[in-house]
């Protein structure tokens, strides 16, 4: 794969995932290949890259003959989720404090980004650098397995729908990261661990507490479309009219009744 190429797919990955997180692209949308490299004026060759993706992180399913679709992420999946992270990171952090001994150096990095980026109120920043945290802790547990068990949850993209559904209170977030770094360098992997399994299982209390279903309103409403994906020319819009009609044609045929409208421009 080219560098060139590489960039693109992953530009389009994180615009797509940016998109599907804030509700622009509604659960069921199908993603179409053609309109995207449109859009992105690139190959579609970098766009099933970039879909293949999403896949793996669990944003979007491909069903055979009928492509590929925006995945429903559900509260028990997500709940889930986070008592098994729970309990990866606290078996990590017992594994970690040895090959630490105590110098924790980057971890604390991570620790002052998150702070900083809590107070500026930076939540792209905040993400990232949660995510730096707990994947370092991962990583110096020395463990394979356990890294590639922890990034196959994919944690990068469900910690952005934490701060997209939960809007919690940053610098008090910020500040539960503290106690495990001094766990860490203080060789207490016991603790650290108990620490992090709480923190974790905080976000997996918040999602069984959710109502069953619980329709979003507002500008990032799935019953707004990103003026983005109306870029191009004709033929373009009209297939993103085909696609929303489809899927209105399709959930009506499922009895499903509470379906976003979609808004679309003056011009189309």
């Amino acid at each position: 794969m080219s560098v060139e190429r590489h960039c693109m797919s992953d530009r389009i990955r994180r615009e797509l995932a940016k998109r599907i997180l804030n509700g622009t692209l509604p659960a069921g949308y199908r993603l179409v290949e053609l309109n995207i490299a449109r859009e992105f004026d690139t190959s579609q060759t970098p766009v099933r890259e970039a879909l293949r993706e999403l896949e793996t992180q669990r944003l979007v399913e491909s069903v055979p003959y009928r492509g590929t679709r925006v995945r429903d992420i559900s509260k028990q999946e997500m709940a889930e989720a986070y008592a098994v992270r729970g309990a990866l990171e606290q078996f990590a952090a017992q594994l970690a404090v040895v090959r630490l001994n105590g110098d924790v150096k980057h971890i604390r990095q991570a620790v002052t980004g998150l702070h900083e980026a809590a107070k500026a109120n930076d939540i792209e920043s905040f993400a990232n650098w949660n995510i730096e945290f707990h994947r370092s802790i991962v990583i110096a547990s020395g463990n394979t397995v356990l890294l590639q068990t922890w990034e196959s949850l994919s944690f990068e993209t469900r910690m952005r729908v934490n701060l997209a559904h939960i809007r919690p209170n940053l610098p008090e977030r910020a500040a539960e990261h503290d106690p495990i770094a001094d766990a860490l360098e203080a060789g207490d992997g016991i603790k650290a661990g108990l620490l992090l399994r709480t923190h974790a299982e905080s976000f997996m209390k918040f999602w069984m507490d959710q109502p069953s279903s619980e329709p979003r309103t507002g500008e990032n409403s799935p019953d707004v479309i990103d003026s983005c994906l109306l870029q191009g020319n004709g033929n373009t819009k009209t297939a993103i009219k085909k696609d929303r009609q489809q899927i209105l044609k399709e959930r009506n045929q499922e009895g499903i009744s509470e379906w976003p409208r979609f808004y679309l421009s003056d011009g189309d």
